[in-house]
């Protein structure tokens, strides 16, 4: 019997030992260590009137009127919690932020899993709007860029029904092909562009006529309350944005402002946002690559 134990152990620590073997031979390491935030840093803008933050201005009507700032998280927006018998980042989404790494990545293959709370804050739970979070990457400079709360990036979006969107935050750019298809956004006709590796390559930067956002070629998201498993995809200043398997969004040519001119942009830190909705994020990884896996090139 002792003999048997014995050998049941050996065989599990070998087992384990295999496995810390082959996820070191595949390059892949945590970017949540499922314990604490180290490694990572938060910026809050300013939060939703029905929340108490003592010592921010308020205008006459309750909003208000200054950021939370950097490192700071009165209202315990991002926290740790088991989540399905595994740790997660908890986003109450109390407020628009985002939970940063302080390491920048260039070439990189980053995976995650995403599924939906409940809850909406300010205006996304008045207007009964989607919940709504986001994957940052590319990350440059301070957050606070753009419209106050975010950094100059590109975004892998998480929305109901929208997942792997494209949005170009801060006047960044970057190039996409793209299908038009006519829609009507509160009452006015628009334009709505969509990923289509036959359509016409698109550049898309926050300027009119044509915007900054890319739709994803197709809905792939998990019925609510499952995790959702994203890959995002970076080599040099191409990316590729995956939902459940699917890739539903290719970009390519990314550019950054750098004073009067736009350079290449190619690596940068990457962000998860808290905006206005419940979200929880888990299994956060990321490994090197030198190239496109064969069944993700175009």
């Amino acid at each position: 019997k002792r003999t048997g134990m014995h050998h049941s152990r050996f065989l599990i620590s070998g087992m384990f030992l295999a496995t810390l073997v082959l996820r070191a031979d595949e390059g892949w390491r945590p970017l949540f260590n499922g314990r604490d935030f180290e490694g990572w840093s938060t910026f809050m803008a300013a939060p939703p009137p029905e929340t108490d933050v003592p010592g921010l201005k308020r205008d006459e009507k309750g909003a208000y009127l200054e950021p939370i700032g950097f490192n700071r998280d009165p209202l315990h927006v991002f926290a740790i919690e088991t989540v399905d018998g595994r740790p997660a980042i908890h986003v109450s989404g109390a407020g628009f932020g985002v939970l940063t790494t302080n390491e920048t990545f260039a070439n990189f293959h980053l995976r995650m899993q995403v599924k939906w709370g409940e809850r909406k804050w300010g205006y996304k739970r008045t207007t009964h709007a989607a919940l709504d979070a986001g994957l940052l990457y590319f990350a440059r400079g301070p957050a606070g860029i753009d419209h106050l709360t975010w950094p100059r990036c590109l975004e892998f979006q998480i929305q109901e029904k929208d997942f792997g969107d494209l949005f170009v935050l801060g006047l960044t750019e970057v190039t996409g092909n793209a299908r038009i298809v006519p829609d009507v956004v509160n009452g006015r006709k628009v334009k709505s562009y969509f990923y289509d590796p036959k359509g016409a390559p698109t550049v898309f930067v926050a300027r009119a006529p044509i915007g900054n956002r890319l739709r994803r070629i197709e809905d792939m998201e998990l019925p609510h309350g499952e995790w959702n498993t994203l890959d995002l995809f970076c080599l040099g200043d191409s990316s590729i944005h995956i939902v459940n398997g699917k890739v539903v969004n290719r970009l390519y040519h990314a550019k950054i402002p750098e004073g009067p001119a736009l350079a290449t942009l190619d690596s940068g830190n990457i962000c998860l946002q808290t905006e206005g909705g419940e979200v929880y994020y888990r299994d956060i990884e990321i490994q090197p690559i030198t190239a496109i896996p064969a069944q993700y090139a175009e």
